[in-house]
């Protein structure tokens, strides 16, 4: 079982390694990075550095898919190349996937007008003008094509992921082994919960890291 996961400089660490520690155990799996070239890669928040060995356009199929978000996603949206590689996969894989704003990839690509999405709370207004109708759930199988919401989603949907490529007792053997059971010291995780304080502290938090 072919699993590729894209690279570009900018990606936003969680939205790769988090899935990727959860389906390198899917039993048969294969899991490999791609990239724009090979060589190395820097990460959104600048101290990860990854070596990736492989060019994306040297990818001819795979059975999942997955492409992350972060600052330097408008890149790779702006490839055309790259956008028909990404066409070209998704009509061989068993499902293809996004973390946070690498929906708006897929949605770059045309793979998701018409169909439920979602992504970062604040990349809304972004999925939508790709014709997709943002939903506010944490992941979102429209079926062959998996989408979850901003950086930390991604565990979420590499999990059900796992059990879709296997069983659902797979899956939750993952997730024991890796001991996820969040309990977040504090209840705001999502625009629908966080005072408004919160939220606009978010957003500077955000615009202070891309400015740095």
């Amino acid at each position: 079982m072919d699993i590729v996961i894209v690279l570009f400089d900018g990606f936003e660490p969680l939205d790769a390694i988090g899935p990727y520690e959860i389906l390198a155990y899917v039993p048969g799996a294969k899991v490999r990075f791609v990239g724009p070239e090979p060589g190395l890669l820097t990460d959104a928040l600048g101290a990860l550095t990854v070596d990736v060995r492989t060019r994306y356009s040297d990818v001819e199929s795979c059975d999942v898919l997955l492409i992350p978000g972060g600052g330097g996603a408008h890149k790779v949206i702006a490839d055309s190349q790259f956008l028909d590689w990404v066409r070209r996969m998704h009509a061989t894989t068993r499902f293809t996937t996004s973390v946070c704003t690498g929906s708006q990839v897929l949605g770059a690509a045309g793979l998701l007008d018409g169909l439920s999405a979602t992504t970062h709370w604040e990349a809304v207004a972004d999925l939508q003008s790709y014709g997709a109708a943002y939903t506010s759930e944490r992941v979102v199988r429209q079926g062959r094509i998996i989408t979850s919401a901003g950086v930390s989603s991604g565990i979420d949907m590499a999990l059900q992921l796992a059990g879709l490529l296997t069983d659902d007792t797979t899956a939750q053997a993952i997730q024991l082994y890796t001991e996820y059971d969040p309990q977040p010291p504090f209840d705001s995780g999502s625009v629908a919960k966080a005072p408004a304080a919160v939220l606009e502290r978010a957003g500077t938090l955000n615009r202070d890291r891309l400015s740095g």
